[in-house]
């Protein structure tokens, strides 16, 4: 039974990360740090959690925890997972985004380079169980030979823009992507906020693989409008093949091969809780044999955000990137000069 902990009680993820519990099998969630003494208390209370911490560093020390769920916002990222490597910790489950811009990722892959600790990122929707059932059908060969992906947002792409990458990249393996194309509009999720997720309002960008084919992504209040309630809802991606295709949103999915149709609903919240599950169990199986991989591990989550920093870099240039980019330093502030009037 491996032991876990979270640091971060907020009312973004955290409920969510406590709620898999109930599905999982291997872990127990034992302990939780937060700064704000009371938010703490209520959380533990609520999901009977008896090890409580207003230091995430004497947390580490005493519980010797063997996961820790890491909701905090991302400019405290590096500090933490250099606290865990000097306690033991064994392993770190990161909200996303990983960063934030070039400063931040450039730090976090030097630490990568190095460090033992097993990092994943948490992009639970790739084990969402619909979700990662067309993704094994895609890489079947169901549809027939990838040709083009479509994926959007409602948020930006702080919030939201590394799921869609990550959607991308899940129904692409085995793909580098070598160039983008982007556009990026809007300063206000560029101001300064407590969470720390700057980002242009909106991006438009055109991704191409090595293998030639092209993810086309859009992030923010221009993308397709698709979901219920709520700008976070509008999360979709679209896989087309030389025999049909792949469409998933977060409420409906929609698979055609050969002509032939099947279709169907699902409830966004009751396969998130499954999927977050999910994906703490595939960490377990990574502790206990390096060989199984955590799929969102933190090598991808660099690639990806590297795709952010190209993005950002394109639409400053206004010329196409070449990937893996080598990004200046500032570029939130570049963008800021620009976007925020």
């Amino acid at each position: 039974m491996y032991k876990c902990a979270i640091i971060g009680v907020g009312p973004n993820r955290a409920r969510g990360l406590a709620q898999a519990y109930q599905h999982i099998e291997r872990g127990q969630l034992l302990a939780a740090s937060a700064r704000t003494a009371d938010r703490l208390a209520d959380f533990a209370d609520e999901f009977g959690i008896a090890k409580r911490y207003t230091d995430y560093r004497e947390m580490f020390e005493r519980e010797r925890p063997d996961v820790v769920h890491v909701n905090t916002p991302p400019s405290v990222r590096l500090e933490i997972m250099q606290a865990a490597e000097a306690c033991g910790v064994a392993a770190l489950i990161v909200e996303k985004p990983l960063a934030i811009e070039a400063e931040d990722y450039r730090a976090i892959r030097s630490f990568a380079e190095t460090s033992r600790l097993k990092i994943a990122i948490n992009h639970q929707l790739h084990f969402q169980p619909r979700r990662f059932a067309l993704q094994q059908r895609v890489a079947a060969g169901e549809i027939g030979t990838i040709r083009s992906v479509d994926a959007s947002c409602g948020m930006n792409l702080a919030y939201q823009g590394t799921h869609a990458l990550q959607a991308i990249g899940a129904f692409l393996p085995e793909r580098t992507p070598v160039q983008v194309m982007a556009q990026v509009g809007g300063g206000k999720g560029l101001e300064n906020t407590p969470k720390k997720h700057f980002a242009p309002d909106n991006a438009l960008a055109v991704i191409s693989y090595d293998d030639g084919v092209q993810a086309h992504l859009q992030s923010g209040a221009t993308a397709p409008q698709i979901g219920r309630d709520g700008i976070h809802t509008h999360k979709r991606i679209a896989v087309n093949g030389t025999r049909g295709y792949v469409h998933w949103t977060m409420w409906s999915w929609e698979i055609g091969i050969d002509g032939h149709v099947e279709t169907g609903a699902h409830e966004y919240g009751d396969e998130d809780i499954l999927g977050q599950a999910q994906m703490t169990e595939a960490m377990f199986d990574w502790l206990a044999d390096d060989s199984i991989l955590h799929p969102l591990n933190l090598q991808s989550a660099l690639s990806d955000f590297n795709v952010v920093l190209g993005i950002y870099t394109s639409a400053l240039q206004r010329r196409p990137v070449d990937l893996p980019c080598d990004p200046v330093d500032g570029l939130i502030d570049r963008l800021r000069s620009e976007l925020v009037s």
